[in-house]
């Protein structure tokens, strides 16, 4: 049986892809907490393609809620400069605000923050082609994670 790529999950906190190779087999992507980038491992192909609805393993996603939940991860766990980090300085200043007032966004807040998100997916996409391609990166990042070290 052929398999549809790409497939998105969200595994524990990452979000995963699945893509078909040219010789016919599967390769997955994991979205790396500490750089933001996605980073070729294909060890959780099985894993996700086999969870069940009691697992940390949600999907399979929708592109549009891959994004989302991709841009929900590096809003939480990344800071750095650059345009990047400004756009999630709006996203989180939208938030605040209808936290403040004792409210959930309204479809207009929220359809804004989509907007921005994918956005954000886009820019981090061209950084990584940038990269791949020798330039240097155009902005730092510090992860949550390697804070303290």
């Amino acid at each position: 049986m052929a398999v549809r790529t790409p497939m998105y999950y969200k595994y524990y906190a990452q979000t995963y892809r699945i893509d078909s190779t040219p010789g016919g087999g599967l390769a997955g992507t994991l979205l790396d907490l500490r750089t933001g980038f996605f980073v070729p491992d294909s060890s959780h192909i099985r894993e996700v393609m086999r969870a069940t609805t009691d697992s940390n393993i949600d999907g399979p996603l929708s592109e549009e809620k891959f994004v989302h939940e991709t841009e929900i991860e590096r809003n939480h766990y990344l800071s750095g400069d650059g345009p990047i980090f400004a756009l999630y300085e709006t996203i989180n200043g939208i938030d605040n605000a209808a936290f403040r007032e004792g409210r959930r966004r309204t479809q207009q807040e929220t359809a804004l923050v989509r907007a921005l998100q994918k956005r954000t997916f886009k820019m981090w996409e061209d950084e990584a082609a940038r990269i791949a391609a020798g330039e240097p990166p155009s902005f730092t990042v510090t992860s949550r994670f390697n804070a303290g070290q």
